[in-house]
């Protein structure tokens, strides 16, 4: 049986679901999800594509190309980063955990591009660090 969640943006203006599990979840430590987010790490989690689903506001959802291929979708009215998505795997979303209304029955196995990460913060649990992301050298 499916799980389903759902989530949007701070206004309450753009709002999404997600008839499906969620995978991969890991706090990300690069300095593009750090500005994007506007905190030490972005917890995220994927989600396959045909998955998720806009249920009110996708024409407030704005899409800004962070590097070549990659988009970070938010709210043009309150700002919320929602979701990220990659023209190379165009099947995925990268959803933000914080965005969620309800338990998403997953947690972050891991933190990514600690190399990059905030000199400020320390990181304290016990969770695997990577230097980059999966795939990355």
């Amino acid at each position: 049986m499916n799980r389903v969640v759902s989530g949007g943006c701070l206004c309450g203006g753009a709002k999404f679901r997600i008839d499906g599990e969620l995978f991969m979840a890991a706090n990300c430590h690069c300095s593009m999800c750090r500005k994007a987010h506007g905190a030490a790490f972005r917890p995220g989690a994927l989600v396959r594509a045909d998955q998720f689903s806009w249920v009110r506001g996708e024409d407030l959802v704005t899409d800004y190309m962070s590097s070549p291929g990659m988009h970070r979708m938010f709210c043009r009215n309150c700002g919320s980063p929602l979701i990220a998505r990659s023209d190379a795997h165009a099947g995925i979303i990268g959803v933000s955990l914080g965005t969620l209304d309800a338990d998403p029955g997953i947690r972050p196995g891991a933190h990514w591009n600690v190399a990059s990460k905030a000199p400020w913060f320390d990181i304290t649990d016990n969770l695997p660090q990577y230097s980059s992301s999966p795939g990355k050298s």
